[in-house]
């Protein structure tokens, strides 16, 4: 795990290194550069050293003639099986590194070797022999990639308060993405912030040539839009979902530092302990305990954490956080995600790793992924019944919409009704990605500036998600087609960037074992009616669990890795508000309506308005703004 960085063009060496130095957190045990072309081709890496700690894992890292060269983040799960592969094709290696094999395969395969990998990776390989820069992410967008294409050339990181270093000039907003953030709460596609700079999107490669791009491509499609065949049994669903999660388990353990694991209580996160456990006898667990509780319809985790752990025999370390603590971090935590993700989740991330990082822990396994593979969240209960929805007319559903509005949002049901309702007039696709939306249209807009709403023109928020949904095949079930915008948005958009940004931030490498390659693919031909049965979601994962855990962790309450953000809104964050969204703060940025700012506030404050987590993600993008464009990061 590292952070990378380069480019190809016309660009400042020396703002290579401190486009370097911006991103030394992500690895703070080596750092390297390497130049070639005439300064032309520029190549920087900060190493977390997980596997070979020996001076021979050092990058940038170059072939025995020097002619082909490579930076890389994250981790190759089936290094191991490559390398005996390669070495009984006469290949000699030095070291012990996965990074080593990565660069001797594509020595012996090229971009070809994108398929044989078994990972969680961002990399840059410049190949003198044919002047070409080759750059790829892995298929699910577990680790990240931006990147800056203009009139100088191209250039990389692994975040952009990197790449700024290198394209300081390109600091203009992007209307269309900020709508999709306050939308979501997350942006969908390859937008960001700012117009000129681009995520590499989840399995999309590309090749640059004096400093053009010269090839982009999607390398690794997701099987639900291959057109996979569900076609295995209930009987092999259930063997195979705890055999292909104990094999990715067991591959993702590999380490030559010491590896924990979160530990919720949930299902995602003990089944992830439970096999990690019966490999690693000594195994450390991390949780968080709130001293302010949850909001009212949440559950609290801690007591479900400690039942695994006492069940499983491990080590269970507890950080202990509340929320005067949580709203003092809220802007460091904006300015390390490099987007305005409108969450504070990630800050659970961030205190858990700290505490790892300070045990020696090094490495952790994640949870994350079991609801986007084998559903689990409210939404796919909705999409399940869709055929319902489907066969009431037009009127009956705007009625339902219209009604639902009008609910009191002080109350959790109430406001899942209402977001339900939200979507009751559309049809199709269009409702299914409107699941996703936290806001509606209509909502938002008014409380744009009136030069926001025309710089923003019909942008759609839900555009990168209807475009999935059109490569999906005519006849995927409702629920799949959910899945795959878990899987190619929610995941590589929302929940793996700010794991990935937290962890780094204190220099810990996460894992994800519940999305490694092959049970993604395995997953896919499970039968939808195993994995969503009527309001049961991943009903597979939880009978392939049955031996391995307590009953009443499996089949307890869902939660979320959440925060009571909307009794923060009224209490710890109000100093907050009156600062970051003050009139004269929101009349400087240009981007809201005063007016419109100012009765949200009062509306959320008497419970008029479910508006907690939309004034979040104005306070984070009025934060990320002071802290990207009107100076650097």
């Amino acid at each position: 795990m590292c952070g990378i960085i380069g480019y190809f063009g016309r660009f400042d060496q020396d703002a290579l290194g401190r486009g370097l130095d911006r991103i030394a957190h992500r690895g703070p045990d080596d750092s390297g550069t390497y130049f070639d072309d005439g300064g032309a081709v520029g190549l920087g890496h900060r190493r977390l050293s997980i596997l070979d700690l020996s001076p021979l894992g050092h990058q940038p890292m170059s072939s025995d003639d020097g002619a082909v060269t490579i930076i890389f983040n994250g981790e190759i799960f089936n290094f191991r099986e490559i390398r005996l592969q390669l070495e009984s094709q006469g290949v000699v290696f030095r070291g012990h590194s996965d990074t080593e094999v990565l660069l001797s395969l594509y020595l012996a395969e090229g971009e070809q070797m994108l398929g044989r990998l078994n990972g969680m990776f961002a990399f840059a390989i410049w190949d003198r022999r044919s002047r070409m820069m080759f750059i790829a992410r892995d298929g699910m967008g577990i680790k990240p990639l931006y990147y800056c294409s203009n009139a100088r050339g191209v250039a990389f990181a692994s975040e952009i308060k990197g790449l700024l270093r290198l394209v300081p000039e390109e600091r203009e907003l992007d209307l269309a993405s900020l709508h999709r953030y306050l939308t979501h709460l997350w942006c969908p596609g390859a937008g960001t912030p700012l117009k000129s700079i681009r995520k590499l999107l989840p399995g999309h490669a590309m090749t640059i040539r004096e400093g053009t791009i010269l090839r982009l491509w999607e390398w690794y499609t997701l099987p639900h839009l291959r057109g996979v065949s569900a076609d295995l049994s209930e009987a092999e669903s259930i063997e195979g979902t705890a055999r292909e999660i104990r094999a990715a388990v067991t591959r993702q353990l590999v380490s030559d530092v010491p590896v924990g694991a979160f530990l919720s209580g949930g299902l995602d996160s003990s089944a992830v302990v439970a096999f990690a456990r019966e490999t690693a006898s000594d195994f450390r667990c991390f949780t968080i305990e709130s001293q302010n509780g949850v909001d009212e319809g949440e559950t609290d985790d801690l007591p479900y954490a400690r039942r695994v752990a006492e069940h499983l025999g491990v080590r269970l370390d507890i950080v202990t956080i509340d929320s005067h603590r949580m709203a003092g971090d809220i802007e460091k935590m904006i300015v390390q995600l490099d987007e305005p993700l409108a969450d504070a989740a990630p800050l659970n991330v961030l205190y858990i790793c700290q505490l790892a990082r300070e045990q020696g822990i090094k490495v952790l396994l994640s949870g994350a992924g079991g609801d986007d593979l084998f559903t689990g969240y409210r939404r796919h209960v909705a999409a399940n019944y869709e055929r319902w929805w489907s066969w009431l007319p037009e009127v009956v559903r705007r009625g339902f919409e219209n009604w639902s509005a009008g609910l009191d949002k002080r109350r959790p049901t109430s406001r899942r009704v209402a977001r339900l309702g939200r979507a009751a007039g559309l049809s199709g696709d269009q409702r299914i990605a409107s699941y996703f939306a936290w806001v509606s249209d209509r909502s938002l807009r008014a409380l744009y500036s009136d030069s926001f709403r025309s710089g923003l023109g019909d942008s759609s928020a839900s555009a990168p998600l209807l475009d999935t949904l059109r490569r999906a095949p005519s006849s995927m079930h409702r629920v799949d087609k959910m899945l795959s915008l878990e899987q190619l948005h929610f995941l590589p958009d929302h929940n793996l960037p700010y794991t990935d940004r937290m962890s780094m931030a204190v220099g810990v490498e996460v894992r994800v074992p519940l999305i490694d390659k092959e049970v993604v693919e395995f997953a896919a031909r499970i039968p939808i009616a195993l994995k969503q049965r009527g309001r049961v979601g991943k009903w597979v994962f939880k009978k392939a669990m049955e031996p391995y855990l307590p009953h009443e962790t499996i089949y307890r309450p869902k939660s979320g890795f959440t925060a009571p953000i909307r009794r923060w809104m009224r209490s710890d964050f109000k100093p907050m508000l009156a600062d970051v969204l003050s009139p004269e703060s929101v009349r400087r940025r240009g981007l809201f309506d005063v007016r419109a700012v100012e009765r949200l506030i009062s509306q959320n404050d008497s419970g008029n308005a479910d508006a907690s987590h939309t004034l979040l993600s104005l306070l984070s993008i009025e934060i990320w703004c002071r802290n990207y464009i009107d100076r650097l990061p």
